[in-house]
Formats: C-alpha cells, sequence, structure tokens
C-alpha cells in the first residue's frame, strides 16, 4: 500500500527542465488543481469473483481516480503484465475484460532507450455489454533524471507508453502515459494524457498521481 496525490485536469508540463549530460528534472512535489490523496493497494486476488477467469493473476489495484475499474497483473521474472480490467463486484452490469496477450507494462531491467510492444484483442463484459477490440501498447524508456514528489526526490527513469485501441478500421481512443519509475521504489508517478493528445509533451494531463507521504 502507498499513498498517492492524484489531480485531474491539472495544468503541468511534462517536458521538465533540462539538466546537465541529457537528462531532466520535474517536480511535482508542489500543490495541483483538483489533489486528493489516495491510498492505493496491490490486493491478492484471493477469492475475487473473477479469480478463475485470471489463474495467473499476482494482484489486482485500482486504475484511475475518476473510476473504480481494477486491473488484474501478473509480476513475472522480466516483466509486469496487465492481464485484465475488471469491476469490483460481479452482476448483471459487471466488467470483466481479458487480454489474448497479457501487455507489458514494464520490462526489466529498465534500460534507458530499451523498447517493447504488445498488441493485444481484448474482450469480455464492459458494464454488462459484450465487447471485443484491440489495443496497442508501445513502450519506450525515453528520458532519465530526476523527480520531485511530495515523499521525495528520486533518480527516475522515464516510461512513455502510447496506447491505441481500435475496433476494424475505427480508432477508438489513444492516450499517452508517463511512468517515472525509481529503483526499489517501482512507479513514483504518474502522468497521463487527455484521449487524442496529439503533442509528444503536454501540459494539460487527464490525472496526475504522486507519491505522498
Amino acid at each position: 500500500m502507498a499513498k498517492f496525490r492524484i489531480a485531474t485536469d491539472a495544468t503541468w508540463d511534462t517536458a521538465g527542465t533540462a539538466m546537465p549530460m541529457g537528462q531532466r528534472r520535474w517536480d511535482l512535489s508542489g500543490a495541483l488543481a483538483n489533489d486528493q490523496d489516495m491510498e492505493l493497494s496491490l490486493v491478492a486476488p484471493g477469492s475475487a469473483w473473477w479469480a478463475g477467469t485470471f489463474p495467473a493473476a499476482t494482484y489486482h489495484t485500482q486504475l484511475a481516480s475518476s473510476s473504480d475499474l481494477r486491473g488484474v497483473f501478473e509480476i513475472g521474472a522480466s516483466k509486469l503484465s496487465l492481464l485484465g480490467v475488471v469491476s469490483p463486484d460481479s452482476g448483471t452490469y459487471k466488467t470483466e475484460l481479458e487480454y489474448d496477450t497479457p501487455v507489458e507494462v514494464l520490462a526489466v531491467p529498465l534500460e534507458k532507450n530499451s523498447q517493447w510492444t504488445t498488441t493485444s484483442t481484448v474482450s469480455g463484459y464492459a458494464q454488462g455489454v459484450i465487447v471485443a477490440y484491440t489495443e496497442v501498447y508501445e513502450s519506450s524508456v525515453d528520458r532519465t533524471g530526476t523527480m520531485v514528489t511530495p515523499y521525495g526526490e528520486f533518480p527516475v527513469m522515464r516510461v512513455v507508453t502510447d496506447l491505441t485501441r481500435t475496433s476494424g478500421f475505427s480508432t477508438l481512443a489513444t492516450s499517452r502515459t508517463f511512468t517515472w519509475v525509481a529503483e526499489c521504489f517501482g512507479p513514483i508517478a504518474t502522468v497521463t494524457s487527455q484521449s487524442f493528445e496529439s503533442s509528444d509533451e503536454f501540459t494539460d494531463p487527464a490525472e496526475v498521481r504522486r507519491l505522498a507521504p
């Protein structure tokens, strides 16, 4: 369990500040619009209603502050994978989405300029409706430097992930997520763009989360 300070629809520049040797410095220690503190836990599947669908799951956790949907993850020797997305409870309006190819969220060990891509068909139930679509996740370690959070200052690698969701020939959504990863702590900050963001760096993220004391 860890506490994160989360802002929605805030203003913050993902580019940060240039430092020597090509590194960057990012500062998320200050207050942002709509800030709230949330305790986020990594919970073992146990007897969760969806556990039989994801027998390889290591834990599940809430994906976003604006939704109660939970990501189901597996920790492997060389990667962290997203297996599916579920609602807290079953029933008529349940969500139970399974990735036919688990999404490689983080590839370890992280190295500057390392890249990885996952293409997966997502199928199952979304709020009780049967759905199927394709998601492509393109990730790379694009920057190194320092991230300042309310919890403290960390040397980090920044992972950028571009998500494209399609159905047939139609693009349903795109987004860009930056994740700052610190040794021993893991992800200590995450910034997610608005849908269909066209810029490599942006200043109007949909959600900003950073480690808090």
